[in-house]
């Protein structure tokens, strides 16, 4: 039996995001922010909470520490509709990840905590879980240090059981692009990078030619390119589809509306090129309210901006309930290790 149109194993933490500083922050000076916001943070979770958003049925498993932010965090996915019943909660001092973002005009600073984004691990991963829905996706490769070794492994045996496969590398922080990526790459069946995130996959200089060397091992290749829209590449065919032109409030998740959007609208079985033009919408949405998630929680305005640019219909496939995916955190996250 199919349980979710969608499973996710990833990173969880919190963004803290100051808003109003200098680009040039001197040491030992105390300096003031104009704004301040606590929002879901990480390319996974954000992932999981706008696709149940979205109406799409969603499991996640992830790792958190035993504190106040890891319980912010999964209230925040829990209310969304997301299941969690799979969540490992560590029994050691190992904190929930937080990254803060100091915001300088257009231009911001990452400062990332990893904790348990660092700790997850093949033991944290339920598989019967993860199979039991018709696609998984992974993002943050690179953060998922406890776990990549055993990703192809995992990857061959969701396959083999049926399921479609997508990743979005992110960045990698230590800019190698190596490690298991090339051994994943021949098995999924979409890959989500942004143009640069491309071109480093490739080892390539520019997208055309970052395309011709990844067409022939990924089948679709779906190439975020901000504001100018999305680009397709599905086998031999290209396609650019246009953006949408918003006045964005900060772009922080955006990408990862973007895959959203997207795979909402391709697992409910629209084409390639209508499941971009969901993904350019749901990415424009996230813009305009802070951080990844705010836009996608205030349900009428997300219903006004969605309608307002013909986003879709969207149709859970999965045999699963609403009901049995709205418990509450305290009903979530048990298991312990």
């Amino acid at each position: 039996m199919v349980s979710f149109d969608i499973t996710i194993a990833g990173e969880l933490n919190l963004d803290l995001v100051l808003y109003g500083l200098p680009e040039n922050i001197p040491v030992e000076r105390e300096l003031l922010a104009s704004g301040f916001e606590v929002t879901l943070g990480s390319s996974s979770a954000i992932l999981a909470h706008n696709l149940a958003t979205l109406g799409i049925s969603t499991g996640f498993i992830t790792r958190v520490g035993q504190d106040e932010f890891g319980q912010l965090a999964l209230h925040r996915l829990a209310e969304s509709g997301v299941d969690l019943s799979k969540v490992t909660v560590a029994q050691d001092a190992t904190k929930t990840g937080v990254t803060i973002l100091l915001h300088h005009g257009d231009r911001r600073r990452i400062l990332t905590y990893p904790g348990t984004m660092f700790e997850m691990s093949r033991a944290d991963l339920d598989v019967d879980y993860l199979a039991s829905a018709r696609h998984f996706h992974l993002s943050s490769l690179f953060l998922h240090r406890a776990l990549q070794a055993d990703l192809p492994a995992l990857f061959r045996e969701l396959k083999s059981r049926g399921l479609t496969l997508s990743l979005d590398t992110n960045d990698d922080p230590e800019d190698k692009w190596n490690g298991v990526l090339p051994q994943l790459l021949p098995l999924i069946d979409i890959l989500l990078p942004n143009k640069d995130e491309l071109c480093r996959i490739a080892r390539r200089t520019n997208v055309d030619e970052a395309l011709a060397e990844l067409s022939s091992i990924v089948p679709t290749i779906v190439v975020k390119c901000g504001s100018e829209g999305a680009l397709i590449q599905s086998g031999k065919s290209r396609v650019q589809i246009p953006g949408i032109t918003v006045s964005p409030v900060d772009t922080i998740g955006a990408g990862d509306s973007f895959n959203a959007g997207f795979l909402a609208a391709w697992l409910s079985g629209h084409s390639l090129e209508e499941s971009a033009r969901a993904a350019n919408i749901s990415g424009a949405l996230s813009t305009q309210r802070s951080g990844g998630t705010e836009a996608f929680r205030l349900r009428e305005e997300r219903e006004e901006f969605l309608r307002r640019h013909h986003f879709p219909a969207i149709h859970s496939r999965a045999l699963r309930t609403d009901a049995g995916l709205a418990e509450t955190t305290e009903n979530q996250g048990s298991s312990s290790r």
